[in-house]
């Protein structure tokens, strides 16, 4: 069936989306807040819309009219989710083709686990902040959907790279940091996984929360040490995360630690392209895809 897809917050991940379902869609259509971006999303084959949180234009509700798979990238904020603010009325009353949602969240709304390993099922008890308004916003789209009575498909995602933001870059910028705490353990997603799950669950419109990390939770230290053996440089030396200069933000992240499972993800039929780091950053080396 013909998809017209319509994305709210059209960055890095939605980008690669974007990229990866341009074949199959008949058009998409997406939003970042300056016009400055425009030429980037359409360098990724999407047609751009402003969108500064507040409200939705004339041109974009004219799209939305016409979508059939809409998917939301933009993350909210104290106030709630800005295109629930912005878009509920017209998700609800005016997009009489809408047949999916696709919500991107993030597994910090688990919170801490204690390195135990958790599924879709495991309690959510996330920090207070920008985990904790994730989960609000999960939950608000939840209970639109199921108004709208259209599939939602919420996908958790892990730490982020892929080209242009992974150990290669810090290390050859100078930024890279060992950082150990012992037990450490952190999830982590190439972006072609993203834009992948993401494909796979529009074509079968299928809803559900699915985790969207790969196969190896690992301590970041690891990570930077074999990008450096790729690189054949040495690595940084090893800081001691008690004792290291970092920010309150920065410190918080290592407050939770969890191996995030991918089981009901890939029960659903997905096969990664990149089940883990060292394949991932293998393939990044090599084919020089990593800046």
């Amino acid at each position: 069936m013909t998809m017209r897809i319509f994305i709210f917050g059209a960055g890095y991940s939605a980008r690669a989306f974007a990229r990866s379902i341009a074949g199959e869609a008949e058009w998409i259509g997406g939003t970042t807040r300056t016009e400055a971006k425009f030429a980037g999303l359409r360098a990724a084959g999407i047609e751009p819309f402003a969108f500064d949180g507040t409200d939705v234009s004339a041109g974009i509700a004219a799209e939305l009219e016409r979508t059939t798979h809409l998917v939301v990238s933009a993350g909210p904020n104290e106030a709630g989710d800005p295109v629930i603010a912005a878009a509920s009325g017209r998700i609800l009353n005016s997009m009489p083709n809408l047949r999916w949602i696709g919500y991107l969240s993030t597994i910090g709304v688990y919170g801490n686990h204690d390195g135990a390993w958790i599924d879709e099922t495991a309690e959510c008890k996330p920090r207070a902040g920008r985990s904790d308004n994730r989960r609000e916003a999960e939950k608000e789209w939840e209970a639109l959907a199921e108004r709208r009575g259209v599939p939602l498909a919420i996908l958790r995602l892990s730490g982020i790279y892929g080209p242009g933001r992974n150990a290669f870059v810090n290390l050859a910028n100078g930024t890279a940091r060992r950082l150990v705490k012992p037990g450490q353990i952190f999830n982590r997603i190439h972006v072609d996984d993203i834009a992948g799950s993401l494909a796979h669950l529009a074509r079968a419109e299928t809803g559900g929360i699915y985790n969207v990390t790969d196969d190896e939770p690992a301590p970041p230290q690891d990570v930077v040490a074999f990008a450096a053996e790729l690189m054949g440089v040495e690595p940084p030396p090893e800081i001691d995360f008690e004792t290291a200069e970092l920010s309150p933000m920065a410190r918080s992240f290592y407050g939770e630690n969890k191996r995030v499972s991918n089981a009901k993800l890939k029960a659903a039929g997905y096969r990664f392209v990149q089940p883990n780091y060292r394949e991932a950053f293998r393939t990044m080396w090599t084919d020089d895809k990593w800046r």
